[in-house]
């Protein structure tokens, strides 16, 4: 009987397993300082909401503070929402994604382990999704880069810090070199250094990504985490 019982709980392993997020998709860079979309307390379901933060990037919000990039928002990104490296090979961040059922806040503070498959080969970034990523494709992975360009929302770096409404650099990618980061607020440089460090200013690589545990690197952060590995694609 004993091995039988241990024969059903492996079984349920493995269904746990093949349930988990995967596949290929790929990556795009962004940064735009709105509030991110986990961060309502509607879209975070049973889990606690993506932190956001008030003009200065550091002071936590109520959930309910609407985002900068609304006329009448005061709540931004918090400022550590940014892609750091732990070696040579291996990197933590936060994402906007969408899947391939499209957007879907069930997604909300899911962490996911991103494999380089061409360039960027050998290197894995583990990120959390923060964000829903409204104007995304299926399978991407729109990767929060200070500097990398605010999209199609030009109001939450221009209020927040003056930017330029069309952020720093191009509206869409950002700016061009490492030296340009030294126009981002300091505590934002990090961040951008890191794209033309560890990311090598990569253009758009392509991924094979897996739905992981939280790490606590991460949640921290983010003050949440979705780690319920039995979720499907819609």
């Amino acid at each position: 009987m004993k091995s039988v019982a241990v024969a059903v709980i492996c079984a349920l392993a493995v269904g746990f397993a093949s349930a988990k997020l995967s596949g290929s998709g790929t990556t795009t860079r962004y940064w735009d300082c709105c509030k991110p979309s986990c961060s309502w307390k509607e879209n975070s379901g049973t889990h606690d909401a993506v932190y956001s933060c008030a003009v200065d990037g550091e002071t936590k919000l109520n959930a309910s503070v609407h985002s900068g990039c609304d006329s009448d928002g005061t709540s931004y990104m918090c400022n550590d929402l940014q892609p750091w490296a732990v070696n040579d090979s291996f990197a933590y961040g936060f994402v906007a994604a969408s899947f391939a059922g499209g957007v879907d806040v069930q997604y909300c503070s899911v962490c996911l382990k991103l494999t380089f498959t061409n360039a960027l080969s050998g290197k894995t970034f583990v990120v959390q999704n923060v964000n829903t990523g409204g104007d995304l494709g299926a399978n991407q992975f729109d990767i929060q880069i200070p500097g990398g360009g605010v999209g199609i929302f030009t109001r939450g770096c221009s209020t927040q810090w003056g930017a330029a409404e069309s952020g720093w650099g191009q509206q869409y990618g950002g700016v061009s070199s490492d030296a340009e980061c030294s126009e981002l607020p300091e505590v934002l440089q990090p961040g951008c250094h890191f794209r033309f460090g560890w990311y090598e200013n990569a253009d758009n690589p392509q991924v094979n990504f897996e739905q992981v545990e939280c790490p606590e690197e991460l949640t921290i952060k983010t003050g949440s985490e979705n780690n319920d590995l039995t979720m499907t694609l819609n």
